[in-house]
C-alpha cells in the first residue's frame, strides 16, 4: 500500500479524534460511543464506494481504509498495555483497598460466572460445540477499560463508584483474556466438550505468573529510572517501555497472562515511583501517559469498530436470536452477582456494602469495546477454527458490542440520573454553597488589593464593591442559614472542610519538598479517607479515620514477627523509619490547621463549631505527639536526625527560590541559573537520602529508661534487653482476657493501658508493669487489660521474670506495692524472698493486675 495512502489515513484518524470529543460533550453522549459510531460510519462509506459505479476516483482511499494493517494483534499488543497501565498509574491504590472485596468479585467471580452463564445457554440453543460457546463467554465477559474509565469520569459519577468500576474494568481483562485463551485451544484442537477442571486449575498458573512478571519487570524498571535521577526523558523512556516488555515476557517466556504482567507493572510502579522519583518528574510521567492512553483508547475503538461491518456482513435472522440470547444471558449473570453475590458477602461481613443504585449503575455500566472486538477478530483470523464458529463468533460479539455501546452507553447518563447518583447529596449542597462563601471572602481579599494597586476610580470600585459584597453577603447566608441542616451536619461539614484544606497543604508541601516524595502517597490517602469518613460517618468517622493513621496495621504486626521470631530486622527497620517520617509529617501538617479553623470555618458555622473542631484537631495532635514519643523513647536520636534532614530541605528549597528570582529579575542569566540548578539537583539527591535505622540495640536502651530496672548494672540490662520481646499495641487491643492462664508479665514502655478487675477499673502508664500478680499466685487471670493508646510493651516470660524478681530490689518494691494495694498478702507471692520495707524506700511506680 502507498505510504502516502497511510499516512494520510492515519492524519485523518488523529483529526477524527480531536473532532470527537467536542461533538460528544455536544450531544450529551459518551465520547467511546461517538468514535465507535464515526469508525463504523467510514467503514460502511468505504465498502459503499468500492462496490457503487457512482464513482472511483475516492477508491483508492475506501481500500487504504479497509486494507490497514490492523490485526487483532495489534490491539493486545499494542493499544492494550497503554491502557491498562495508564489506568494503574491513576488509580488511587490505597482507597481502592478499601473496595477490593466487590473489585475482586466483579473481576474474577463475576467473570467466570458469565463465560459458564452464557456458554451454556447458547449451547442449548445454537448447534454450536459447548467449547465454542464458552469461547463466546469468555470474548463478552469483559469490560473494556477505556470504554468504562472514559464514561464514568465524563458523568462525574461518585468517586466510590467510579473506583469499584474501574478496577473490575481493569482486572477482569486479565480474567477473560485467560479464559479466551484456554477455550481458543479447545477450539483449535477440535475438541467439542473441554474438561472444564483442567482448564480452571491452569488459571490460577496464569494469574500468579504474570503478576510475578509484572512485578519484577517494574523494580527493574524503578531501579533503572532512580539511576536516571537527572534525566527526566530516560526515566519516561523507561516507563513506557515496561509495560510492552513485561506484557510480551509473560506471555511468550513463561507461558502466563500477558494482562496481569502489566497490571502487576504498573501497580507496582504506582506504589514505589512516587518515593523514588521527584514529585514533578513523577508528575510529568503521568501527563505523557494520559495522552498516549487518550490516543490509543481513541484509535482502538475507531480502528476496531473498521471492522464491524465486514463482520455483520454475513450475518443471518437467526443470529439475531443468538445476540438476544447473549446479551439476556450476561445481563443475568451480571445480576446474580450484583444482587445476590455482594449482599450476601455483605452479610457476612466478607465485604463493605455496596449501596443498590451503585449496583444497578455497575450492572448497567458493563460496557464492553474494543478488547471484545479485538478478540473476536482473532478468533476470526485463526485458520485452525472452523468456518461457522468464525462467523457466529464474530456476529455475536459484534452485536453484543454495539448493544452495549449504542443501547448502555448512550443511555447510562439517564440511568445514572434516576438512580439520583448525579445530584449532590444536602451535606454535599451545603458543602458547595460553604465553598462558594469561602471562596467569595477570599476573592473579596485579594480584589480590594487589586484595586488600590491599580489605583482605580473610586465611584468604579466603590459600586463593584457594592454589587460584589451583596452577593458575598447572600452566599455567607446560604451557608449558615441552611434550613434543612441538623447541628451535626454543620460539624460533618466542617470535618469535610478541615480535612480538604489537610489535602491542599501537603499537596503545597510536596510541592515544596518539604514533605518527601516516599510520604507523600500515605499521608494524601489518609487525607482523602478522612474527607470520605466524615462524609459518611461525620464525627465519628473522622475520629476513627484519624486513629487509623497512628495505628500499628498488620503490616508493621509481621515486620515485628519476623525481627522477633527469625531476627529479620530490615523490614522493621524500614516500617519503623516510615513510621517516624510519617508522624513527624503529619505533625507539620496538623499544626497549620489551627489558622483555617479560626480564618475560615468559625466565620461560616459559628463559633460552637470551630471550638469543637479545635478539640478534635487538638486531639489528633495528642495522638499524633503520643505515637511520636513513644519512638522518640525507643529510638533516642533518630527524630533529630530526620528533623535536621527537613531543615536541609527546607533551606534548598528557599535556595532554589531565591535563585530562580535572580533569574526573574535579570540578576543572573540562563547559564549560570543553569549551573547553580544543577548543584542544587546534587545537594537535593543527597538532603532527600534518609539516615538509616539500626533497631538491633535499641531495646536494651529501652530497658535502661524503665525506672523499675533502675538498680540493675549494664550486663544485667544488656541480658534484659535480649530476653524481652517488643508488643506494639493499638488503642482498644485487648492485651490479657480473664480466665487465661498465666505465662508473662508486661512492662509499659511508652503508652497507657487500663485493667478492669472486680469492678474496679486502674490506669497504668509508662514505667508500669502488670501481669504479675497471676504469675506469682499461680492463678488464672482476673483483670481484663486493654490499651487506651497505642502503646509499646516489653514482655517477660514467667521464668525470667521470676529470676529477675529475685536480682532487682526496686521491682520488689514495687511488687509489694501493688499487692498492699490490692489486699494480699506480699508473704502470699514470694514467702522465700527478703522484702525491703517500703517505708523506707518509696516505689518507683505503681503497679497492678
Amino acid at each position: 500500500m502507498d505510504i502516502i495512502l497511510i499516512t494520510t489515513v492515519i492524519a485523518s484518524l488523529f483529526l477524527l479524534i480531536g473532532v470527537a470529543e467536542p461533538l460528544a460533550d455536544r450531544m450529551r453522549v459518551p465520547f467511546t460511543v461517538i468514535l465507535a459510531l464515526l469508525g463504523v460510519a467510514i467503514a460502511t462509506a468505504a465498502l459503499f464506494l468500492l462496490r457503487t459505479d457512482l464513482t472511483n476516483a475516492l477508491n483508492p482511499m475506501a481500500e487504504a481504509i479497509l486494507d490497514l494493517p490492523i490485526r487483532s494483534n495489534v490491539f493486545l499488543y499494542v493499544f492494550l498495555p497503554t491502557l491498562l497501565f495508564q489506568a494503574t498509574l491513576g488509580m488511587n491504590l490505597r482507597r481502592m483497598l478499601d473496595d477490593w472485596v466487590p473489585i475482586l468479585v466483579l473481576a474474577v467471580v463475576a467473570v467466570v460466572v458469565a463465560t459458564f452463564t452464557v456458554g451454556y445457554a447458547l449451547s442449548m440453543v445454537s448447534a454450536l460445540p459447548l467449547a465454542a460457546c464458552l469461547l463466546v463467554g469468555a470474548i463478552v465477559s469483559t469490560t473494556d477499560p477505556s470504554a468504562v474509565v472514559s464514561n464514568f469520569r465524563s458523568i462525574s459519577a461518585p468517586q466510590r463508584l467510579s473506583r469499584i468500576i474501574e478496577g473490575e474494568s481493569l482486572l477482569n481483562d486479565a480474567a477473560a483474556i485467560a479464559l479466551f485463551g484456554l477455550f481458543m485451544g479447545f477450539v483449535m484442537l477440535g475438541v467439542p466438550d473441554p474438561d472444564l477442571g483442567q482448564a480452571l486449575a491452569q488459571f490460577p498458573v496464569l494469574i500468579f505468573g504474570g503478576a510475578l512478571a509484572g512485578w519484577f519487570a517494574a523494580r527493574i524498571a524503578v531501579w533503572l529510572m532512580a539511576l536516571f535521577a537527572r534525566f527526566e526523558l530516560a526515566q519516561i523512556s523507561v516507563s513506557v517501555a515496561l509495560p510492552y516488555l513485561a506484557y510480551i515476557g509473560a506471555e511468550q517466556m513463561i507461558g502466563a497472562s500477558g494482562v496481569i504482567a502489566v497490571v502487576a507493572a504498573g501497580l507496582t510502579l504506582n506504589l514505589t515511583g512516587p518515593s523514588r522519583l521527584a514529585p514533578q518528574s513523577w508528575a510529568n510521567l503521568r501527563e505523557v501517559w494520559g495522552l498516549l492512553a487518550h490516543w490509543a483508547g481513541a484509535l482502538i475503538f475507531v480502528l476496531a469498530a473498521l471492522f464491524i461491518p465486514r463482520l455483520l456482513e454475513e450475518a443471518r435472522p437467526s443470529d439475531f436470536a443468538l445476540i438476544v440470547v447473549v446479551i439476556v444471558a450476561a445481563i443475568a449473570a451480571r445480576v446474580v452477582i450484583l444482587f445476590g453475590l455482594l449482599p450476601l458477602l455483605t452479610l457476612l461481613r466478607a465485604s463493605p456494602p455496596v449501596d443498590r443504585p451503585y449496583r444497578a449503575a455497575i450492572l448497567w455500566g458493563g460496557l464492553r469495546g474494543a478488547v471484545t472486538l479485538a478478540l473476536a477478530l482473532a478468533v476470526t483470523e485463526s485458520a485452525r477454527v472452523p468456518l461457522e464458529v468464525k462467523r457466529v463468533v464474530g456476529i455475536l460479539a459484534t452485536g453484543f458490542t454495539l448493544f452495549t455501546l449504542i443501547v448502555q452507553g448512550s443511555s447510562l447518563r439517564w440511568v445514572i440520573a434516576k438512580l439520583g447518583l448525579d445530584r449532590l447529596s444536602p451535606i454535599d449542597d451545603a458543602l458547595s454553597r460553604q465553598v462558594v462563601a469561602v471562596a467569595l471572602q477570599t476573592v473579596r481579599e485579594d480584589v480590594a488589593r487589586t484595586t488600590e494597586n491599580y489605583e482605580l476610580s473610586r465611584e468604579t470600585v466603590r459600586s463593584e464593591a457594592k454589587r460584589f459584597g451583596e452577593r458575598l453577603d447572600e452566599a455567607v447566608k446560604q451557608a449558615e442559614e441552611s434550613a434543612d441542616l441538623l447541628d451535626r451536619d454543620r460539624i460533618t461539614l466542617g470535618l469535610i472542610a478541615l480535612a480538604g484544606h489537610e489535602r491542599d497543604t501537603i499537596l503545597d508541601r510536596v510541592r515544596d519538598r518539604t514533605i518527601s516524595a516516599r510520604m507523600a502517597e500515605q499521608v494524601l490517602a489518609d487525607a482523602e479517607r478522612l474527607i470520605e469518613s466524615a462524609r459518611q460517618g461525620g464525627r465519628s468517622g473522622y475520629q476513627r479515620a484519624a486513629k487509623r493513621s497512628v495505628t500499628y496495621g498488620r503490616a508493621f504486626r509481621a515486620a515485628v514477627f519476623l525481627h522477633n521470631r527469625l531476627k529479620l530486622s530490615v523490614p522493621l527497620s524500614r516500617m519503623t523509619a516510615d513510621r517516624f517520617e510519617y508522624l513527624l509529617s503529619q505533625r507539620l501538617i496538623l499544626r497549620d490547621l489551627d489558622t483555617f479553623i479560626d480564618g475560615r470555618i468559625r466565620r461560616i458555622h459559628g463559633r460552637r463549631v470551630a471550638d469543637l473542631l479545635q478539640e478534635l484537631l487538638a486531639r489528633r495532635i495528642e495522638l499524633v505527639e503520643t505515637a511520636l514519643e513513644g519512638l522518640r523513647l525507643q529510638y533516642p536520636g533518630y527524630a533529630e536526625e530526620l528533623e535536621r534532614r527537613f531543615i536541609r530541605r527546607t533551606a534548598l528549597r528557599l535556595e532554589e527560590r531565591e535563585y530562580a528570582a535572580m533569574r526573574d529579575d535579570g540578576l543572573i542569566g540562563a547559564e549560570v541559573y543553569t549551573t547553580l540548578a544543577q548543584e542544587l539537583v546534587q545537594r537535593r539527591a543527597a538532603a532527600e537520602t534518609r539516615p538509616p535505622l539500626d533497631i538491633a540495640p535499641q531495646r536494651s536502651d529501652l530497658v535502661r529508661q524503665l525506672p523499675l530496672f533502675a538498680d540493675l548494672d549494664d550486663a544485667t540490662l544488656r541480658q534484659l534487653g535480649r530476653a524481652f520481646q517488643t508488643v506494639y499495641a493499638n488503642a482498644d487491643d485487648i492485651l490479657i482476657r480473664k480466665d487465661n492462664a498465666a505465662k508473662r508479665v508486661f512492662f509499659i514502655a511508652t503508652g497507657a493501658v487500663e485493667l478492669q478487675v472486680a469492678g474496679q477499673t486502674w490506669r497504668l502508664g509508662p514505667g508500669e508493669m502488670f501481669g504479675q500478680m497471676a504469675i506469682l499466685m499461680q492463678k488464672p487471670r482476673r483483670a481484663l487489660v486493654r490499651a487506651i493508646a497505642p502503646s509499646t510493651l516489653l514482655v517477660l516470660d514467667e521464668d525470667r521474670f521470676r529470676r529477675l524478681l529475685k536480682r532487682s530490689d526496686s521491682l520488689q518494691q514495687a511488687v509489694r506495692a501493688s499487692a498492699e494495694k490490692r489486699g494480699i498478702a506480699p508473704e502470699r507471692l514470694m514467702p522465700d524472698l527478703k522484702m525491703p520495707d517500703l517505708k523506707a524506700a518509696k516505689p518507683p511506680s505503681t503497679t497492678a493486675d
